[in-house]
């Protein structure tokens, strides 16, 4: 068999990139400083490679994430503010730089076999557990087994996995675990099959449900990840050292990471702060060093005065923020009664009025810069007159003179009420309907939801990675991450062929295809595309609000002002 390898060389090429980037200067500009960790004590303070910029003495960061994480067990976590902590503590075979592309992280090398279906992954011989454990393929299959496990509920992002061999089969038809395409070699080899070529694979392998768990802690007890302690053992550049609940996270750098002299953060504080007034407060007071995405929000009444200033940075980041529709529910069941409340929101006045960061309005579920036509989408924004149509004909087939009161829910946050409030009074107008607004803290909320307790909710996707089919995966089957309970046999069929498809301009005419069917069957109430709104302090630096993929400290800084 001929073998197409990533070596060591790729590690260093990637690491020579991130250089040059930092070489450009600019306040965000990324550092991978080799120096000594302790360097900041000593008389002459470390310089990064710009030679410009001294480390602060005190490797301090402070953060919000304002709300208490709903898992921090990577097989089981579903939501940003989990894995902003993940990311962090946890490291897969990749990890995502500050360019956005994936570089070897637990894996030394990768080599892939010319047909693009066989990986095999060689873990590095220095990498280890915060409890001295060697990281070996074995925590690695182990860690991706557990999820595909048919006894293991709430493992919504399982179908990250369904791109290796046999993996949909042992998850959904109880098919044995033992030929799912995973395979340890020896202590350091690991072998994954792919049921077909993934361009992608080794950005799913930075991404938290590919990240291993220490086998033999976990056996021992399977509520290890419920808090902080001696069990709470993970491999990344920091570690956990404290949880108080609700109120505030700590980690520490891990003296043991592979590669600790690239981190310079010695502590990190992940605030649990639901109001953004004071989150804002504890910014200016310099409490906090960040606010706003990919984390938290910056409060809508100080976005027009932060952009005036100068302190606000907006970048374009591929998500989408829309309601899920209960197609359980017999009003929203009926396509046209969906089609006539997303034709009369005005998506330009809530992005221009409510939110103000430059968001662009969603008439497609594919952002932008993954499906370019969709910067104008399906369907034309603010048009009550169609909508009313659409009204018309869902009323007759529903057998209904007027519309009855509806309930839309929310997260409690200050920017989803008010984008709330903006549509109720939208429907009130052009749909002379009466919309009852409900909000519910972020655990209880999603549990709303998975429970389809809900006839309208909020929801936000953000890209994983980038491709549109992380996107249009969302809904291929109910449950998971789809709370629609909305399922079509032929846009699973078009999913299917797409991940059977080689051809690259092929495979994208096949996802547009499925897009088309879903944005005629319109289960879901697109309202707009995502940017990246923040502010960082000055010192600051060596960490990016990237437009795909999570938020990532490893290579982040305080520097001398």
């Amino acid at each position: 068999m001929n073998w197409k390898k990533w070596s060591l060389l790729l590690t260093l090429v990637f690491a020579l990139s991130i250089f040059l980037a930092a070489c450009g200067g600019g306040q965000d500009g990324a550092s991978n400083d080799k120096s000594n960790e302790d360097a900041s004590e000593s008389e002459d303070a470390t310089e990064n490679e710009s030679g410009s910029e001294k480390l602060a003495e005190e490797q301090v960061l402070n953060l919000n994430i304002k709300s208490e994480p709903p898992s921090l067990h990577p097989g089981t976590s579903s939501d940003t503010t989990s894995s902003a902590v993940l990311d962090q503590i946890f490291e897969g075979l990749t990890r995502v730089n500050l360019e956005g592309e994936p570089e070897l992280a637990m894996a030394e090398e990768v080599d892939v076999s010319d047909d693009g279906l066989t990986y095999t992954f060689k873990i590095r011989e220095d990498a280890k557990w915060t409890n001295g454990d060697p990281v070996t393929a074995e925590d690695f299959e182990y860690a991706w087994k557990w999820v595909l496990d048919p006894d293991n509920a709430d493992t919504d992002y399982v179908y990250q996995l369904y791109v290796i061999k046999g993996a949909v089969d042992a998850k959904e038809n109880g098919a044995s675990l033992d030929d799912v395409g995973i395979t340890v070699e020896d202590d350091h080899t690991l072998v994954v099959e792919l049921e077909q070529p993934t361009d992608y694979f080794l950005e799913l392998t930075a991404f938290h449900t590919y990240y291993p768990v220490n086998k033999n802690v976990v056996e021992n007890n399977e509520e290890w990840a419920l808090d902080a302690g001696d069990d709470y053992v993970t491999n990344g550049p920091f570690k956990l050292v404290s949880w108080d609940h609700k109120d505030k996270i700590v980690l520490e750098k891990n003296d043991d990471y592979w590669d600790t002299e690239t981190v310079k953060l010695q502590t990190i504080t992940m605030h649990m702060v639901g109001e953004e007034a004071t989150a804002l407060q504890m910014y200016e007071n310099d409490d906090l060093d960040w606010i706003g995405d990919p984390i938290d929000n910056v409060p809508l009444a100080a976005i027009q005065s932060m952009k005036d200033s100068g302190d606000l940075h907006i970048s374009d980041r591929a998500g989408l923020y829309y309601y899920t529709v209960n197609h359980e529910d017999e009003l929203f069941a009926n396509a046209n009664i969906r089609k006539a409340f997303a034709l009369s929101v005005n998506r330009q006045g809530i992005v221009d009025n409510v939110t103000k960061s430059e968001e662009k309005p969603a008439m497609a579920l594919v952002p932008p810069s993954m499906f370019p036509e969709n910067e104008t989408g399906y369907f034309e924004d603010n048009d009550p007159e169609k909508a009313k149509e659409y009204l018309e004909k869902g009323l007759e087939e529903l057998g209904l003179d007027k519309l009855p009161t509806v309930k839309l829910s929310y997260n409690t946050d200050e920017g989803h009420a008010a984008i709330a409030q903006a549509v109720q009074d939208m429907w009130k107008k052009n749909l002379e309907v009466d919309v009852e607004l409900n909000n519910e803290e972020w655990n209880v909320y999603l549990d709303s939801l998975g429970e389809g307790n809900y006839q309208m909710g909020r929801i936000g996707w953000i890209s994983d990675f980038n491709d549109a089919i992380n996107f249009l995966e969302i809904f291929e089957t109910v449950g998971g991450n789809n709370y629609t309970n909305w399922e079509n046999e032929e846009y699973q069929n078009l999913l299917k062929e797409s991940r059977e498809e080689l051809d690259s301009d092929k495979r994208q005419e096949i996802l547009k295809e499925a897009e088309d069917l879903f944005m005629e069957e319109l289960p879901i109430i697109p309202i707009y595309f995502y940017t990246n709104t923040y502010a960082s302090k000055d010192s600051v630096k060596g960490i990016e609000a990237l437009p795909v993929g999570g938020f990532n400290l490893k290579w982040g800084y305080i520097s001398e002002e």
